[in-house]
């Protein structure tokens, strides 16, 4: 009678557990709530650590949705005036060393950006996760002190940058703490870990952010944003090929 009385318990507590827990989309969404605008101004530094050095590089980007975004590379005085703008599906740099504009396509995308961790294609894909990807919740996990739903990703669309993912989502902030991309063959090619989770503007979002692209030498790219402001007025010329040279 006694196992009786545990065995219902036990039953009763993992079906209110189901129950409490949102499922993958509703997840994803509430993610998409708080790291999607309809568009953002801000600064970052990214810092490449590579094998026997780091070196650091500073820029602005503007950024409309998820089909357009214009950055311009601040500093160090090598990479000063280097401005990147996407539009759609397009990508093309401009170099003040060369004064050339070249655009980046194919199998250029998987080539990285800068000497960091990430590829182009990893700035070019920006595309809400419940459209590119059906998700699962596979479990929990504590990350950082903090209990956070396991989502299991795989792609529903052929042009995917990556074939599945699994995300570590903060079940209270709904913001992603860790992450790890896989190609179709199963084999683990990049691992993000996402911190300095702060309110900015009544969401959550955090300002720093680990990538580490497995195949690759050296300690990882950390790219921590500096500031940032979302649903600012952005002039339309700062999304044509023109003010590249500007």
């Amino acid at each position: 009678m006694k196992k009786h009385i545990i065995s219902i318990i036990s039953f009763t507590i993992i079906s209110l557990t189901c129950l409490s827990q949102p499922g993958a989309d509703e997840i994803l969404k509430k993610v998409e709530k708080n790291m999607s605008s309809d568009n953002r101004v801000f600064e970052s530094v990214m810092t490449i650590h590579g094998n026997r050095t780091s070196r650091t590089i500073t820029s602005r980007t503007w950024s409309v949705g998820d089909k357009r975004s214009f950055t311009e590379y601040l500093s160090p005085a090598r990479e000063q005036g280097t401005k990147m703008l996407k539009l759609e599906n397009q990508l093309w740099i401009y170099s003040p060393s060369t004064d050339r504009t070249i655009q980046i396509s194919g199998h250029m995308l998987r080539q990285s950006v800068m000497g960091s961790d990430l590829s182009y294609e990893d700035m070019m894909d920006d595309r809400k996760l419940t459209d590119v990807y059906t998700s699962v919740v596979s479990g929990e996990e504590v990350i950082d002190s903090r209990r956070s739903y396991i989502l299991d990703l795989t792609a529903k669309v052929t042009d995917a940058a990556y074939h599945s993912r699994k995300m570590w989502i903060d079940s209270e902030r709904f913001v992603p703490l860790r992450e790890e991309l896989f190609a179709k063959s199963g084999q683990l090619l990049k691992r993000t870990n996402l911190s300095d989770v702060k309110q900015i503007e009544g969401r959550w979002f955090p300002e720093t952010v680990i990538y580490k692209d497995i195949l690759k030498q050296g300690g990882g790219t950390e790219f921590k944003i500096t500031s940032i402001k979302f649903n600012q007025k952005i002039p339309e010329y700062i999304f044509t090929k023109a003010a590249l040279k500007q």
